[in-house]
């Protein structure tokens, strides 16, 4: 069972990941934070085995929180922020900073089976540090809204 925490200042959005995992009989959000200080307890207390992201979150972002996360091992983390469309800045700034994989969170409602085949992705990687990377990031190829 992959072990989901999900981190977004947004109820709806928390709630809309939680409702798309529970169809996934492989996957179950053991819990969620509204802010880094909150995740990082929860972190602690649970161990994930993947952590969803959104990059505009109060007080710390998750662009500082990916830096955060570098300096040890860590969870894979899949930025899902409405920031992150593909080939975006703030899809390549995510990436870099040792995202496993980014998800337009525009997209989480209409397209809730990739999200999950992209977190299911993300969690079967190894993600030790930013520094210690190997494999290449997992894109995803969306068709942006007409």
């Amino acid at each position: 069972m992959i072990k989901v925490l999900v981190i977004d200042d947004s109820l709806t959005v928390r709630a809309i990941i939680e409702q798309i995992l529970e169809r996934e009989l492989d996957m179950t959000v053991i819990a969620s934070a509204r802010d880094i200080p909150t995740a990082r307890a929860l972190i602690a207390r649970h161990a994930p085995g993947v952590i969803t992201l959104d990059l505009a979150m109060p007080g710390v972002d998750g662009l500082a929180f990916l830096d955060e996360l570098a300096g040890g091992p860590h969870a894979p983390v899949l930025v899902v922020s409405s920031h992150t469309r593909p080939d975006s800045a703030a899809e390549t700034d995510a990436l870099g900073r040792g995202a496993a994989a980014c998800f337009d969170k525009a997209m989480l409602v209409s397209d809730g089976r990739t999200f999950a085949r992209v977190l299911r992705k993300a969690a079967h990687r190894e993600m030790p540090t930013i520094h210690q990377r190997v494999l290449p990031p997992v894109r995803v190829e969306m068709p942006l809204p007409a």
